[in-house]
């Protein structure tokens, strides 16, 4: 019978927290899911690497991995970076690897999702109604349309599901509207109080700049009442979320939505990128960039390193460009065409 293990891939993080909690879902999944092998790995900024958790898997005889991105959408990490990386690593161990999808648009997520915005609402200390409240999610942000879009579909289903007011959508990073000038714009819009929700799975440096952002706003406009709910973590929905994901690999329904995929059609603003290569980007820079690597800040990430160079200690050999998270050095992937939009990356303040 072949021995089956579940390699969990994340992104990676320079916060500390945000790689514990990484490794606090692997636990959960290791308790729900005890008749497998479990091991998690990251593309970069943080240990162990993917490779490292394949090459546990396999020294404990598994045969044939089940592995799924630790992330919501479906973009440029999930299509290509960890692909990139599962499928060299299958070909040069000789591994049988499955790929699993994303957590997506799912009833599970939106009832972890309404859960942390009710929290939140619950310890206010207000009674404003809440169709006199408006709501602002806060996606991630990358630069594929579709993946933008679901952070959209999200924000409709919480706004529908609660009866908010009103709605928005913002985003971290890569796309527009950014943090800042979206909560300035619905500042504009005569409600009472504003919900911020990063709908994130962790913690980490994008989190802090959107709690910062928030607090920045919320000092200029005294009169309205502004509350921060916290991001997913490790909801119970959450992990069965990633339970299912896992089974649904063996099941045979593991298809991504490939519709408005900006890599398989022609989508309007990126037509250059239709059948662009399968690559991972991350090679480079994996393992470092940890908090325990970072001078900075002692292992206790502030964010300090946003705000200028990033000193690392244990560096590997210099590569041919330096590597930055704002992703403004050249790889063979196309530039996201709206990168100076006055709403977007190049208006992002470093908080």
């Amino acid at each position: 019978m072949t021995k089956l293990g579940v390699m969990l891939c994340g992104h990676g993080s320079r916060n500390k927290q945000a790689v514990t909690e990484f490794a606090v879902l692997a636990e959960h999944l290791k308790r729900r899911m005890p008749q497998y092998a479990v091991e998690y790995g990251y593309l970069e900024f943080a240990t162990p690497i993917i490779r490292t958790g394949l090459d546990s898997l396999k020294s404990q005889g598994v045969e044939r991995v089940l592995a799924v991105p630790g992330m919501l959408f479906a973009a440029g990490h999930a299509k290509n970076d960890i692909p990139s990386v599962l499928n060299t690593y299958a070909a040069q161990n000789d591994l049988k690897i499955d790929y699993g999808k994303e957590l997506g648009i799912d009833p599970k997520m939106m009832r972890a999702a309404g859960d942390r915005i009710q929290q939140a609402l619950d310890v206010s200390p207000s009674k404003v109604p809440i169709h006199e409240t408006l709501l602002v999610v806060v996606g991630r942000g990358a630069s594929d349309p579709d993946a933008n879009s679901n952070v959209s579909k999200v924000t409709r289903i919480l706004w529908e599901g609660f009866g908010f007011g009103w709605a928005e959508t913002a985003y971290s990073g890569v796309t527009f509207p950014l943090v800042d000038p979206a909560l300035e714009h619905a500042t504009r819009l005569g409600y009472k109080r504003i919900v911020v929700f990063p709908y994130f799975l962790f913690t980490g440096i994008l989190v802090q700049r959107i709690y910062a952002a928030t607090d920045i706003v919320a000092a200029r406009h005294p009169e309205i009442e502004f509350i921060k709910a916290a991001y997913l973590n490790d909801h119970p929905e959450v992990i069965d979320t990633f339970v299912e994901r896992i089974e649904q690999i063996l099941t045979g329904d593991i298809a991504m939505n490939c519709q408005m995929c900006k890599y398989r059609t022609q989508v309007l603003g990126f037509e250059a990128e239709v059948g662009a290569v399968q690559e991972s980007h991350h090679h480079h820079v994996e393992g470092i960039g940890t908090a325990a690597d970072c001078k900075l800040c002692d292992g206790n990430c502030t964010g300090a390193c946003q705000a200028g160079p990033f000193e690392l200690k244990n560096l590997p050999p210099k590569h041919d460009h330096p590597h930055t998270h704002d992703h403004e050095h050249g790889h063979t992937h196309a530039p996201y065409p709206h990168a100076k939009h006055p709403l977007g990356p190049l208006s992002m303040k470093k908080t």
